[in-house]
């Protein structure tokens, strides 16, 4: 089994389609290798099956207009619990004061339904893993990283003084900074900004 990043992405989008057969409104996935660099606490940091099944909910709330966080996508309110509920996912404790119910897991009778799924997706995550570990100073892993790039890791706003903000990996920024078009300023992340006063 191939381990490259296209692979493990057309790994996902097929769970995606296996979860469109069970839910037609789920909308394409536009993307599947947004998700192999990306993390969020809000939605759990590990990419798995069940996270991949979180985002679909994300998607049918979308789909259905529904407004299903707040707090830039951090809390997840009763109406994303009530839809990841539909979709076989519990959450069996009182929501967490920052994140809400995003914290959601697989019921038994989705573990059933997504097995062979589940299976498969596991083994390409397992190979990526394998493989991206296994990483020398022998290994090419081309123009990103001989620039110094974090090739995909978890974005975060980053703000100006006039207001701007942008979404950039942090370790970008540390780099060099990021100045705001709009008011000449360089952009800093808002814990830092915190820091600062």
């Amino acid at each position: 089994m191939s381990t490259t990043p296209p692979v493990l992405a057309a790994e996902l989008a097929q769970a995606w389609a296996d979860i469109q057969r069970h839910h037609p409104e789920l909308p394409d996935l536009a993307a599947p290798e947004s998700l192999i660099g990306e993390s969020s606490s809000a939605c759990g940091a590990e990419l798995s099956f069940e996270r991949l099944l979180h985002e679909a909910v994300h998607g049918i709330a979308a789909a259905r207009g529904v407004r299903d966080t707040s707090r830039a996508g951090r809390y997840h309110n009763r109406r994303f619990l009530a839809i990841a509920e539909e979709m076989g996912l519990d959450h069996p404790e009182e929501p967490h004061a920052s994140s809400g119910f995003s914290l959601v897991t697989l019921n038994a009778e989705a573990r059933r339904r997504y097995r062979p799924t589940i299976e498969r997706l596991q083994r390409a995550l397992k190979a990526h893993t394998v493989a991206t570990a296994a990483d020398t100073k022998r290994s090419f892993r081309g123009p990103a990283a001989r620039h110094g790039s974090s090739g995909g890791g978890v974005r975060v706003k980053a703000v100006c003084d006039c207001g701007r903000n942008v979404r950039v990996v942090p370790s970008v920024l540390a780099q060099a900074p990021i100045v705001c078009g709009g008011c000449g300023k360089p952009f800093r992340i808002p814990e830092t900004v915190g820091a600062a006063n």
